[in-house]
């Protein structure tokens, strides 16, 4: 089968949608199950990029969690503690396989934006993977290969209309890609820049330490770095990131973005927040939203008289800002990448602010004098890759 025709296109309005190869070969992927729609697809390619490049660039299993053709988060199969069962709500006594945890990791980077995503897995999925996504919103899966017992279990979720993508392992894209806009065709040739070691030579600050976790997280933050929405800035710790900050103009704004994300990360393992005690029976998405808000400047909305009760079982003590300032205050060993040069010193300033020890990113700008004075003054180790990591993630298609 060389076409498949879609649920719909960007918009349920945007019909008839279809994907095909050009050439008439046949599809490399199989719907095993649901009808996938036109960002689902994008999210499923881009996503299996990304996890494929993980796998290739580090040995382990690499999960991703896609919303709108930009991660939301990425992760390598580490094993989870204690604290991070509990954060990222896993079951007392569940299996825990690599790639779950490479999964359940990508997930809990950013559980409010995952939600509804599109989950992408560089091996096979498992049942225990399985068994995690049966009980998170979620569209759909793209992975090498399932399981028997994990496929029975994804064909029951929405009803039996989750979508599930297998796609061949060995399928490599055409050397050039096209894409129209506004009936006018581009075509360019495809990203294949090898991310790997060799790109963190250059170090260009006083201090040149950089241990291999930090090598290992520098990858991490490259890889997801080339398939999310430029302008973006990405934020990882101990193989997982914890906070992308995606399509926005100005650079700063990405890594305050993403910064915001990685500080939210680290509050959600603050005692008090472990201490929320909620109701019975309250969803997922619902604790998530619930937590979010207990962080932000309007906790109130939460822990308001009418409020609190439809949440928690007692109220809780707010969070206050002297406590959020002194337990973030702990974050070190965060590494920062960047799609492209900071331009100012502000943004290494920032990142600092969550815990940046390592930074990497292409160099290259007019300011870079300014931007490495800045990482010395922290004592941060900064490496220059001199490759740029542009992405206009919508014009990642089959061709």
């Amino acid at each position: 089968m060389n076409e498949l025709e879609l649920k719909y296109g960007c918009n349920p309005n945007q019909k008839p949608a279809r994907v095909f190869m050009k050439n008439g070969a046949a599809l490399p992927f199989t719907v095993l199950n649901g009808k996938p729609g036109y960002i689902n697809l994008l999210d499923a390619f881009n996503s299996w990029q990304l996890v494929r490049e993980l796998k290739e660039a580090t040995g382990l299993p690499a999960a991703a969690s896609f919303k709108h053709v930009s991660p939301a988060g990425a992760a390598l199969g580490l094993p989870l503690d204690e604290v991070d069962k509990r954060v990222y709500f896993v079951a007392p006594g569940a299996a825990l396989s690599p790639i779950a945890c490479a999964y359940i990791r990508a997930r809990g980077a950013d559980r409010l934006c995952s939600y509804g995503d599109w989950a992408a897995l560089s091996d096979e999925c498992d049942a225990a993977t399985a068994a995690y996504l049966k009980n998170e919103v979620s569209d759909g899966i793209i992975a090498p290969a399932y399981s028997d017992e994990a496929l029975a279990i994804l064909k029951t979720k929405k009803g039996g209309k989750y979508n599930v993508v297998q796609l061949d392992p060995a399928y490599a894209p055409a050397p050039l890609e096209q894409k129209d806009v506004f009936g006018i065709t581009f075509e360019q040739g495809h990203n294949d820049c090898k991310i790997d070691e060799s790109l963190l030579q250059n170090i260009v600050t006083e201090n040149k330490g950089l241990p291999e976790s930090a090598k290992r997280d520098m990858l991490l933050a490259l890889i997801t770095l080339k398939y999310t929405q430029s302008n973006s800035v990405c934020y990882v710790k101990d193989a997982q990131t914890v906070g992308v900050g995606a399509g926005q103009q100005s650079r700063i704004h990405c890594t305050r973005l993403a910064g915001q994300k990685a500080d939210n990360w680290y509050l959600r393992r603050h005692p008090k927040v472990l201490a929320l005690s909620f109701v019975d029976g309250i969803r997922r998405p619902d604790r998530d939203n619930a937590i979010d808000v207990y962080l932000s400047d309007e906790c109130d909305d939460v822990l308001a008289d009418g409020a609190w009760q439809h949440i928690f079982k007692e109220r809780p003590e707010a969070l206050t800002g002297e406590e959020k300032r002194a337990w973030l205050a702990q974050q070190r060993g965060v590494t920062v990448g960047s799609d492209a040069f900071f331009p100012f010193g502000d943004n290494v300033e920032r990142a600092r602010k969550s815990g940046a020890s390592y930074i990497v990113e292409p160099g290259g700008s007019i300011r870079d004098d300014n931007v490495i004075e800045t990482a010395n003054k922290h004592g941060i180790t900064m490496a220059f890759t001199g490759m740029r990591l542009f992405s206009c993630s919508v014009g990642a298609v089959l061709c």
